[in-house]
């Protein structure tokens, strides 16, 4: 069922975020009729995992094995995967299709494999293990999942709410650092309601907006993230933000992805002007490299020839094969006159997925008690200085399934919560105020903390956040909330904890490039921030 207006209200657990980590969460835990709060931006389905094209990853092939897709992992990793963490999904990673199928995802069949569904290969990957429904997998599982979350009877959704903060024990008045539930703002009336809960879950994404360009919806502006550190939560290799090597360049296309699954299928990347196949001069896998190695080299030679886009070219296939492998990219392609049959796409890298995050356990688990983190806010070690492609919707299954198991074996008490104070704040009067700054700040992200880094870069980054975030904070304290002024605090303390870990890293590993510390340090080390939880 949905809800539009509230007021103090409790629940044996809130979820924010409606993408596959917390619709799975939240419906394993209704299942076991747990009265669950399921709190989403915009519409149900507006988050990143509705835009996933490509799939997920799992061993389901004879011909494959655990040890196989361990290996591509750690690789594309850099030496920063946890392995154990990398295992444990892998590992899972039948059941969660198994799990999805039976909520009645109808993933692309294919009569001639054993299994029953047809696999597709990504960059990374050394074995076809990507299931996949045609290329539009995300939107096919959401959709499937979102119609049972409204119709659960023990799921109540929230549409057009933003969370304000976490509420947390030693904020007020009691002598701990538990989460007890979630402030809340109504979108239409800018009203701040209290919700309590036993138990609290960030699936809230990644942080994508905080770059000019990127893959990511309006949505993913690092919200959990934020929360989380500002409580005392540790956030790890925030620095390894994964560009997405071919995002179609169209000055009417708002970001739209072209899934790595293209080059899977055979896609070639050229030159604009010559027609080159340049990946011959970075890297043995070609187009099939692992997206920081990819986007590196669409990014050298963009510079080298002074070009503001390359080629990404499967119009030598069959028009069956592109119109039955990739129906929805040929259509909006088509959309804005690019027939990909007869013609390459222009394609450019896009910030795509923050690979860092809230530090969990496998259970989901944060550094605060009743607090858990699932999906791309979460840091679980799987996915080290490089995600491995479609790896990421089954982190959010598995993960979800375990903070799902930890919530139902816990006995976290519920406790009075008191309300919002606004008292102290007018209505503010120059909302412009708030669209320049963060059109500031994703510009200097774009310029300055790119695909490759350097010093000097950095420190005009974070010399530009400090500024615009003194703004923020004065206009924090004094007026009341909006969406904007929530999602702008949010992306500023993102982009900081981003050039702060960067800082940090003095070497260049997997997405992290810098052109100060051009070589991998011989020990592969985790960078990890966390907040005095006294400081504001």
């Amino acid at each position: 069922m949905t809800n539009t207006t509230i007021d103090t209200l409790y629940y044996d657990s809130v979820i924010m975020g409606s993408g596959l980590a917390g619709l799975s969460t939240a419906l394993r835990l209704a299942n076991n009729k747990q009265k669950v709060a399921l709190i989403t931006k915009k519409t149900l389905k507006e988050c990143n995992s509705y835009y996933a094209q490509g799939g997920i990853a799992a061993v389901v092939d004879n011909n494959d094995s655990v040890d196989n897709h361990l290996r591509d992992t750690l690789i594309a990793g850099a030496g920063l995967c946890d392995e154990h963490a990398v295992r444990h999904i892998i590992e899972h990673s039948p059941l969660a299709i198994e799990w999805l199928v039976q909520m009645g995802v109808k993933f692309t069949p294919d009569e001639h494999n054993l299994t029953g569904f047809h696999l597709t290969k990504e960059g990374g990957h050394s074995f076809r293990r990507i299931l996949h429904v045609a290329d539009a997998t995300g939107a096919a599982i959401i959709n499937t999942l979102a119609l049972k979350a409204m119709a659960h009877p023990y799921i109540t959704v929230y549409e057009n709410f933003v969370t304000v903060d976490l509420i947390i024990g030693n904020k007020i008045g009691l002598d701990n650092n538990n989460c007890y539930g979630i402030y809340l703002l109504n979108r239409q009336n800018n009203q701040v309601y209290s919700i309590g809960a036993k138990n609290t879950v960030l699936a809230t994404g990644g942080a994508g907006k905080v770059y000019l360009y990127t893959t990511n919806p309006d949505v993913a502006t690092g919200d959990g993230i934020a929360m989380a550190y500002r409580a005392g939560c540790r956030v790890a290799n925030m620095e390894f933000i994964q560009f997405h090597p071919t995002c179609l360049f169209h000055p009417k296309a708002k970001s739209f992805l072209i899934s790595e699954a293209v080059r899977g299928e055979g896609g070639i990347l050229k030159l604009p002007h010559n027609g080159y196949r340049f990946m011959l001069d970075h890297d043995e896998r070609l187009e099939l490299a692992p997206r920081d190695i990819t986007a590196r080299a669409i990014d050298f030679e963009m510079k080298k020839y002074g070009i503001d886009h390359v080629n990404l070219d499967i119009s030598y296939k069959s028009q069956d094969f592109i119109k039955q492998h990739f129906p929805n990219i040929y259509h909006a392609c088509k959309k804005w006159g690019i027939d990909i049959t007869q013609e390459p796409i222009p394609v450019v890298p896009a910030a795509h997925y923050t690979c860092g995050g809230i530090m969990t356990k496998l259970s989901g688990e944060t550094d605060i008690p009743n607090l858990y983190a699932v999906g791309e806010c979460a840091f679980t070690g799987l996915h080290g200085a490089n995600r491995l492609a479609s790896n990421s919707l089954l982190e959010c299954l598995v993960i979800g399934e375990g903070a799902a198991n930890s919530i139902l074996n816990s006995d976290a008490p519920t406790v009075s919560i008191p309300k919002w104070d606004s008292s102290q704040v007018s209505d503010n009067d120059e909302q412009v105020i708030i669209s320049h700054n963060w059109d500031e700040l994703r510009r200097a992200m774009w310029d300055y903390v790119g695909i490759i880094r350097t010093n000097k870069r950095l420190e005009r980054a974070m010399h530009r956040i400090k500024m615009l975030d003194a703004e923020v904070h004065d206009y924090y304290s004094n007026f009341k909330l909006t969406a904007d002024l929530i999602e702008l605090r949010n992306l500023l303390l993102n982009a900081e904890l981003i050039v702060e870990s960067a800082m940090l890293r003095h070497e260049s590993r997997g997405l992290h490039h810098s052109k100060n510390y051009p070589n991998l340090l011989s020990e592969a080390k985790n960078t990890i921030l966390q907040q005095d939880v006294h400081k504001n």
